[in-house]
């Protein structure tokens, strides 16, 4: 193993993009070639984790490369690397390449010039302009990925895990560009690389770069705002405080429906069967079997949640199968001046690639925000589980404002879907079933949240 491999063995894992904490490495392996050769360097390496249990991950590396350390990097630095030149022997600083403002124009203007690069080839989409020369400041809130903002004119997003194939992310956004909606952020182009051990696997998407949405606020942040106002108003409902975020929810509901139908449109669909949804069913009872192992106050609801899933295999339902989004919740939509904007067609970046783009029901996206508003109103009675009146008044709001969403993506063209839909309830159930699973290893004090919604499932309320 050579020095810099080493160093990127002992980097890697304190990294918040890095998926394989707490597993133990059996090996890594290395693949680099040059950007860019200018001031600073840029190399880009394909690392592969092979795991002591059999699996294996390979993650996208950017370094960039200084003679001398750089205090303004110090947060950045991966370590120094010692060589020998004509001067004799000298040591070179790696760094985080998406933290060097310095080496965050190359992919600009290797993107506006469609270059291909060793095995990465940009692949700008038509007619796009770009704003070249601009350096690309991190945006702090990275999880799975990598994201960098050139002024306010584009953002650039860097798939840290490589997977053969061409990322939902990147393929539904250019299957929307020509519907021209208006719910969505163009996409400027994006970047692919070949795989050099099988050149017969598809080729892996590295970054998409989008037209940045400037002005805008984040979903999460007006809907727990709207909540903070109810909260404050101690004998007005939901409906009565200034804050009320109905009428929002309601054009999210239009938005979400109205991409929902340009999806249909250019993308394949087809009817679900019999088959379908008991295969589905069947799949959320395990995940529920599995759950309940990790999270046993599930067990109480475990019964009535069955038949929540049971419901949904014998549901008569018209339900057409199509791309959708995969992890709609308020914290991938952003309110402009003009509407709302769907971001992250990615799907949930833990699930295998090919998972995420098969086709499903377009319930599930309904599913995921109604839960979303649920959180919305109740993560701030975390500290307070017995304040009755402000549980009373959570309960309110996420039901004033999970209705005002149905009757928007309703009116905007979805199918009208009822809240005692079969097939909705067990979208809503499998959800919540996952979000204990989440709770319990990372939030132990917010798992009230989503056992609460399932008790509320399954009494039906």
């Amino acid at each position: 193993m050579n020095a810099l491999t080493e160093l990127l063995r002992e980097w890697m894992p304190h990294q918040r993009w890095f998926g394989g904490k707490g597993r133990e490495w059996a090996d890594v392996r290395e693949e680099s070639f040059f950007l860019d050769r200018s001031h600073p360097v840029l190399s880009i390496h394909r690392v592969t984790v092979l795991y002591a249990d059999g699996g294996s991950e390979t993650y996208l590396v950017p370094l960039s490369w200084h003679d001398h350390p750089v205090e303004e990097l110090a947060s950045a630095l991966v370590g120094a690397v010692g060589h020998s030149d004509a001067h004799g022997d000298r040591e070179a600083y790696a760094y985080d390449a998406m933290r060097d403002r310095d080496a965050t124009g190359s992919w600009l203007t290797h993107l506006a010039g469609a270059a291909t690069v060793g095995p990465l080839r940009f692949v700008p989409t038509e007619g796009a302009q770009f704003p070249t020369g601009l350096p690309g400041d991190i945006l702090s809130a990275e999880q799975s990925n990598t994201s960098l903002v050139y002024g306010s004119k584009a953002i650039l997003k860097l798939f840290r895990r490589l997977e053969p194939g061409l990322n939902p992310d990147v393929e539904i956004h250019a299957a929307l560009h020509p519907t021209g909606n208006p719910h969505i952020a163009p996409l400027l182009g994006h970047a692919e690389i070949d795989h050099d051990r099988d050149p017969g696997t598809p080729p892996a998407t590295v970054l998409m770069l989008q037209r940045f949405v400037a002005n805008a606020s984040d979903g999460w942040r007006l809907a727990t705002a709207s909540v903070r106002d109810l909260y404050a108003e101690g004998d007005l409902h939901a409906d009565e405080v200034g804050g009320d975020f109905a009428g929002e929810s309601e054009r999210l509901g239009a938005a979400t429906a109205s991409v929902h139908a340009d999806l249909a449109k250019v993308l394949p669909t087809e009817p679900a069967d019999a088959e379908w949804l008991d295969t589905l069913a069947g799949q959320m009872t395990e995940r529920l079997e599995a759950a309940v192992a990790v999270v046993p106050p599930l067990a109480q609801y475990a019964d009535g949640i069955r038949a929540l899933y049971a419901a949904a295999a014998g549901s008569t339902e018209p339900v057409v199968r199509q791309r959708v989004h995969g992890d709609l919740h308020l914290g991938q939509v952003l309110r402009t001046a003009t509407g709302w904007i769907v971001l992250d067609f990615e799907g949930e970046p833990a699930r295998p690639l090919a998972a995420r783009r098969e086709l499903d029901s377009p319930l599930r996206d309904v599913a995921g925000m109604l839960r979303s508003f649920d959180y919305a109103a109740r993560h701030m009675l975390v500290e307070q589980p017995e304040d009755s009146q402000r549980a009373y008044r959570a309960q309110e709001w996420a039901a004033r404002n999970r209705r005002a969403f149905r009757a928007g993506y309703a009116a905007g063209g979805g199918a009208a879907v009822e809240g005692d839909s079969p097939l909705l309830r067990a979208f809503e159930a499998d959800k919540a079933v996952y979000e204990c699973v989440y709770e319990a290893r990372n939030r132990p004090h917010w798992l009230m949240i989503p056992l609460h919604s399932l008790g509320r499932l399954v009494r039906r309320e």
